[in-house]
């Protein structure tokens, strides 16, 4: 079936937050004595703020009591640091242009909640080009269940086989296959030759790389 739909990730896909995410979470942990390695963050990235808190929380064994008032901390740090120093990834332009003028659907699946996707989404003034957004911050369950991506689509009126999703996580990648979409991973360089990846229809290395080639290979 012909591809006539994309569907984006956000943090570490579009915009360089995924740090920001770490020195948020650093910042708020530190006062309950939790401090992650860069493995150990790095194992839950992808997952929604609420499943990173209570996964750590309940590691380092601390009572979950407090664990919606961390994640809202952490969130509204996230939002202050985004709007402080949040920066474009390589090829955001290049990527919005090329399926605008081949009239594709576009729209935008996060994990992040409402409030933070707005303020990205204008930081890189991209909303004059997205069609629909939806979040798993609040659904039943996040990626790498394939929910967001499926409300996503429907909100487009589009067919799962008739999208094609960017992602930069593991889990998001998991959550497009299992929507029956196709995926093209742009992971951190760090882990791209990670043999995971090669669940992915593609694998490129910034968004500024994908191509009409790289499209009618998909």
């Amino acid at each position: 079936m012909r591809l006539n739909t994309v569907i984006f990730d956000m943090d570490g896909l579009l915009i360089d937050s995924e740090p920001l995410w770490n020195e948020a979470a650093t910042e708020i942990f530190n006062s309950y004595g939790i401090k992650l390695s860069h493995e150990q963050y790095n194992s839950t990235t992808g997952l929604r703020t609420k499943e990173f808190v209570e996964w750590w929380f309940s590691f380092f064994k601390i009572p979950l009591k407090d664990a919606n008032t961390v994640e809202k901390d952490i969130i509204n740090r996230v939002i202050e640091l985004v709007v402080q120093k949040g920066k474009p990834l390589p090829g955001l332009s290049h990527i919005f242009n090329f399926f605008t003028d081949r009239n594709f659907k576009i729209g935008l699946a996060s994990s992040s909640p409402s409030n933070l996707i707005d303020v990205v989404v204008d930081l890189l003034q991209i909303r004059d080009h997205i069609h629909a957004i939806t979040s798993a911050a609040n659904l039943q369950y996040g990626k790498p269940h394939p929910e967001v991506y499926l409300n996503c689509a429907g909100t487009l009126n589009s067919l799962p086989t008739e999208c094609i999703c960017f992602e930069d996580s593991f889990p998001g990648m998991i959550a497009v296959k299992a929507a029956r979409m196709k995926c093209v991973v742009v992971p951190d360089h760090k882990s791209s030759k990670e043999l995971k990846w090669n669940a992915a229809d593609l694998k490129i290395s910034s968004l500024q790389n994908f191509n009409e080639l790289l499209l009618q290979t998909l």
